[in-house]
């Protein structure tokens, strides 16, 4: 995208992104409170003034505040914020507004969705007080479900100058899209919010994470929407809406696409044939429904995209569907470009052949290059534009060797081999995968076997040697100074099978990630041997052993 739009774009993608982080921390501060109250008590209804904190020792200091006496109540003065715990994992905030609109004016709501928790600012501290009071002293339900308050330390729930006040007129709403398992595309998101009310334009980012803005033709559309959706699940159990108020007050689009839409200007042109693929042939088939041992109870706001191709028994987990390879047309993929930019990589622990190991359960790995001017940045050059969707989808945030990487589309179209030089553990900053066996979407076939799934604390390993025993692989992860699993599950193989598979589970699932970024593809030679035989990993649908 570029021109007026993409300058649009790209300042409040600047300051969306400070804003995220801002609330990012604000919700560990209230996730480190919620732990130490369930240390304390479990789900016992805190008395008034036992509440969250600016830092986690002071979490711990006033720890006792939560208990059922509330004589320590002076130690946290009560404050127009509320936080609300103990929500149900369908609730949205007009569900919050409406249970606790008796209280008294609500000004903002912000929804932790994954912790089912809130904060709720109310108009003054009158408001609030009679909120965790009431709380303390009788059952107050929201969606159907008792939830418990106590008072923030937050004075005001960080938002964007006066963007978040309705009578500024604003009809922008900014969407932040949690757990993005499945594409989202202008279409997937039009569906969603025009119901509610009539959308003109939609933009989508997407180099942090799947965020867009939303041009409503009313205020009052855009707060009746933000009141809907703010917490809603798009899929069932992933796709989370996290929605605020924007600051730009308009949208600026110059074409019709999957990344932006102008709906009051139909005849703004796609892109030129032949620069996209094919959707369906990524897309493949997805799961009709989650089992009530997968996710919960999450409302969804769409049913998952097509049929069904497994039958499971409600003791089972969800599954995740393979992606076949892309075929030539006139698609357009979320992705300009077929490289992504890779940086908060560890400098002494990750080079091109782990950064392989890790990206090529997402697509073809043509070339990976280091960048020397900025140190743990790497550009991995992938099949196609839609290999590059996924690894973001899947890659982007999580935690490798301490480091939490950060996926986006680079600006590059091909990666160069310029200016290689040698990387902390010795080995060449740049490196060619083009023509390895390891690229595991080399053929339809091949493709069609990939479960295209997120990390998980449960890897799915295969190849293996039968010789080979639960302790070889445990001692294989000492050698490699990589964390050992905690369960080992092998699977039955057939008489005539010459490898075995199975499933180890690790403590977390960044443990597991270190595993597969270091194992991965390892050669394991056995006595009298000929070949060696190439250990390969991934991430198993599997939640737990």
């Amino acid at each position: 995208m570029t021109s007026h739009a993409e300058e649009n774009e790209d300042g409040e993608y600047e300051r969306a992104v400070k804003r995220f982080k801002k609330n990012q921390e604000e919700e560990e501060e209230e996730d480190g409170e919620q732990r130490t109250e369930d240390e304390d008590g479990g789900d016992a209804a805190p008395a008034p003034g036992g509440g969250d904190r600016d830092h986690l020792s002071g979490a711990r200091k006033h720890a006792s505040a939560g208990k059922e006496n509330g004589d320590d109540a002076h130690r946290i003065a009560p404050s127009p914020v509320v936080h609300v715990r103990g929500l149900c994992e369908s609730v949205v905030e007009a569900d919050l507004v409406e249970a606790l609109e008796k209280f008294g004016t609500i000004c903002y709501v912000m929804m932790m969705p994954f912790k089912r928790q809130a904060l709720v600012e109310f108009d003054g501290l009158e408001s609030a007080d009679k909120c965790v009071t009431c709380g303390a002293n009788e059952a107050v339900y929201i969606a159907g479900q008792q939830a418990f308050f106590n008072y923030s330390t937050s004075k005001r729930i960080t938002r964007p100058t006066n963007s978040d006040d309705p009578s500024s007129g604003n009809k922008v709403l900014l969407l932040s899209i949690q757990n993005p398992l499945y594409p989202i595309t202008t279409d997937v998101l039009y569906t969603v919010c025009n119901p509610i009310g009539n959308v003109l334009r939609i933009v989508i980012f997407k180099r942090n994470g799947i965020q867009a803005m939303f041009t409503f033709e009313t205020v009052q559309n855009a707060q009746k929407a933000k009141a809907a959706l703010n917490g809603a699940d798009i899929y069932a159990g992933c796709c989370t809406l996290k929605i605020e108020y924007a600051r730009p007050t308009r949208l600026n689009v110059i074409r019709n696409d999957n990344d932006s839409w102008d709906y009051t200007k139909p005849y703004l042109v796609r892109r030129e044939q032949g620069k996209g693929r094919q959707r369906q042939a990524i897309l493949g088939e997805h799961p009709s429904s989650f089992s009530d041992n997968g996710y919960g109870s999450h409302c969804p706001l769409l049913p998952l995209p097509g049929k069904s191709r497994y039958k499971r028994s409600s003791h089972e987990v969800p599954e995740v569907v393979a992606y076949p390879l892309p075929q030539a047309s006139s698609y357009i993929s979320h992705s300009s470009s077929s490289v992504a930019m890779v940086s908060g990589l560890h400098p002494s622990k990750m080079n091109c052949t782990r950064v392989f190991n890790l990206f090529c359960l997402y697509g073809n790995i043509e070339k990976v290059k280091f960048m020397k001017s900025v140190p743990g940045t790497a550009l991995v050059e992938m099949g196609d534009e839609y290999a590059v969707d996924r690894a973001i989808t899947h890659l982007n945030s999580i935690k490798v060797f301490s480091k939490r990487l950060s996926v986006c589309v680079s600006k590059q179209h091909a990666v160069i081999p310029s200016q290689v030089f040698e990387l902390e553990d010795g080995t060449s900053s740049y490196k060619d995968f083009a023509m390895t066996r390891n690229n595991r979407f080399t053929s339809a076939g091949q493709a069609s076997k990939n479960i295209i799934q997120p990390p998980s604390c449960v890897l799915h390993f295969y190849n293996v040697p039968p010789c080979v025993t639960e302790e070889e692989l445990q001692r294989l992860c000492t050698e490699h100074d990589v964390p050992g699993f905690i369960k080992y599950k092998v699977f039955d193989a057939k008489p005539c099978s010459k490898t075995i598979s199975g499933l180890l589970e690790f403590d977390s699932k960044t443990h597991a990630v270190e595993v597969l970024t270091v194992l991965n593809h390892y050669q394991i030679r056995i006595p009298n041997g000929s070949n060696p035989y190439t250990l390969k990993l991934c991430f198993s649908t599997s939640s737990h052993l």
